[in-house]
């Protein structure tokens, strides 16, 4: 498995487009962040990464389907993956092999924004920013990217086309990220059937993370969904 993912590592730094995509990721929040007036935290007069860590999810958004698109579709397309399906692994190590390479590129990508953290915790004058909060809101987003890799890694299952599988991971990762909460603002389900639908979405189990209290009920949600997922990735490469 560990095989796996050093050669899902290796893979995507080994071309310029490896390091563009992280050095677009952080571009971006750096400029959401510091730059764009209605995000930069330097016009809000308190220390809080909240702005951060309400945009960096949708940018995880993009940049995990662009990381995951070749992980199976280039192996159909190149015709490698017969060569994979010869070396005496079960299809469930190729698969958490592939999703932990994956997975180790997006931590990669997060752990330079610890200099968001530490900026503003320079800048502030007094008190400086909640601990807690931002400690639970990074394990959020660590979360929060194994989820989108999974999903990433299913859809790149069901193609060779990595356009086709950029797009639909990043449609299926919306949906479970931001579909929920749209579907219970609807007028229909303001009699109480709002909040459990609410609570299926991705987003409500990152806000509750967010706050600095790890609950196993927003662990166990997070599991459930990279392990289902991952199944369905195991039983397509099964079938082929």
């Amino acid at each position: 498995m560990w095989m796996i993912c050093k050669k899902e590592w290796q893979q995507f730094f080994s071309s310029l487009t490896g390091y563009i995509a992280l050095a677009v990721f952080l571009l971006i929040n750096g400029l959401l962040l510091f730059v764009f007036p209605d995000s930069n935290i330097l016009d809000f007069g308190y220390a809080s990464l909240g702005s951060f860590f309400s945009l960096a999810p949708w940018v995880l958004l993009f940049l995990v389907p662009t990381i995951t698109m070749r992980s199976l579709a280039d192996e159909y397309k190149q015709g490698t993956f017969e060569l994979l399906s010869t070396l005496p692994l079960k299809p469930s190590q190729i698969v958490w092999g592939k999703f932990f390479g994956a997975l180790l590129i997006v931590v990669c990508a997060l752990l330079p924004t610890i200099i968001y953290a530490l900026s503003v915790q320079q800048l502030s004058i007094t008190g400086g920013i909640d601990i807690g909060a931002t400690a639970g809101s990074y394990i959020g987003l660590i979360f929060l990217g194994a989820v989108f890799t999974a999903v990433g890694i299913c859809a790149s299952s069901f193609t060779q086309n990595t356009v086709v599988a950029f797009i639909a991971g990043a449609f299926v990762c919306f949906l479970l990220y931001n579909g929920f909460d749209a579907i219970s603002k609807l007028p229909v389900f303001n009699a109480g059937a709002d909040y459990y639908i609410e609570m299926l979405g991705i987003n409500f189990h990152y806000r509750s993370i967010s706050r600095g209290v790890i609950d196993l009920r927003d662990l166990v949600y997070f599991i459930s969904i990279i392990i289902f997922f991952l199944f369905i990735t195991q039983r397509n490469l099964v079938r082929r």
